[in-house]
């Protein structure tokens, strides 16, 4: 007897609660599956059931040997499909959740170079700033912006986004331009509430210690959208905090100017993340390679 057959059998057992329901869902007999529980028993040198003729329930050491070799189970039937997948065209369907405005200025063009490069691979992608549950609402992957807090997912680095201070040349003329950072307290501030702490903007103390500071900021403007923060730079009504990739454009038209440049704030990490599993789906680590390829080639502005 195949030692992967008698832990998928007793993997089986303990969930479904009975030797005949593990038997019917692994399409065997009961008796086949108490045999290779017993198997497993006697290889373990433990008991893993208490066995009635009323009731089957996990020892101690059953439950312990469950929580350990159900992921090592999956993790074998991950490889084992991920090897499969590797030696035919890449098939299969993804779900992806990306944030609003990247995703439709940046990740979508990314997107659609990869469908092209796998015409056999479906994208089901989601564009919202909200932070999805990737296990809970059956994501395969997201991609985030900024400090990751949720240390239960793998992350991936694909670059990084920098970010701009900026102001229209109508707002820096009638209100006068910040030449340091201490002189953020004096400025209206349009608030970007995406941001993780939108009240308090970062930046270089513009010393030798290359140290950070916080500076707090004011603003009557609240936005959680990037291209609306933009909207309202560019038309004078204050000092914007912008990611990069939005504010380039209108840098180059001249509608708003870098300000700060001395003291530039700290970029924002670029990521990848999916949910733990030891070995990942092809498909999926096939996105990821060719996000990070892209963005190594052309990084964000």
């Amino acid at each position: 007897m195949d030692r992967l057959d008698c832990d998928r059998m007793f993997v089986t057992v303990l969930e479904t609660g009975s030797f005949s329901a593990a038997a019917l869902r692994l399409g065997t007999s009961s008796s086949q599956a108490s045999k290779l529980v017993s198997k497993l028993e006697q290889q373990l040198g433990v008991q893993l059931f208490k066995r009635s003729t009323r009731a089957l329930s996990p020892t101690d050491v059953g439950r312990s040997y469950y929580e350990r070799v159900k992921n090592l189970l999956d993790a074998f039937e991950a490889l084992d499909a991920s090897v499969r997948e590797s030696a035919t065209a890449p098939t299969g369907r993804l779900q992806i959740s990306a944030p609003d405005s990247f995703g439709t200025a940046i990740l979508s063009q990314v997107l659609v170079a990869f469908a092209r490069r796998y015409p056999q691979i479906e994208l089901d992608v989601s564009f919202s700033d909200r932070a999805v549950n990737i296990v809970d609402e059956g994501f395969d992957m997201a991609i985030r912006i900024g400090t990751l807090s949720d240390s239960s997912l793998v992350a991936r680095k694909l670059g990084e986004v920098h970010v701009r201070i900026a102001a229209s040349p109508v707002y820096l003329e009638q209100f006068g331009t910040p030449q340091h950072w201490r002189d953020m307290d004096q400025h209206q501030c349009i608030i970007d509430t995406n941001f993780r702490d939108p009240w308090h903007w970062p930046f270089t103390r513009g010393d030798s210690s290359n140290e950070m500071v916080t500076v707090p900021v004011r603003g009557r403007l609240r936005f959680a959208n990037t291209e609306a923060c933009l909207q309202a730079a560019v038309a004078g009504l204050g000092i914007a905090r912008l990611p990069g990739f939005i504010a380039a454009p209108a840098l180059q038209r001249g509608e708003i100017v870098r300000l700060l440049e001395n003291f530039d704030t700290p970029p924002l990490g670029l990521f990848a993340v999916y949910p733990p599993a030891r070995y990942l789906a092809h498909r999926a680590r096939l996105l990821i390679d060719f996000l990070v390829t892209h963005f190594t080639h052309f990084p964000l502005a």
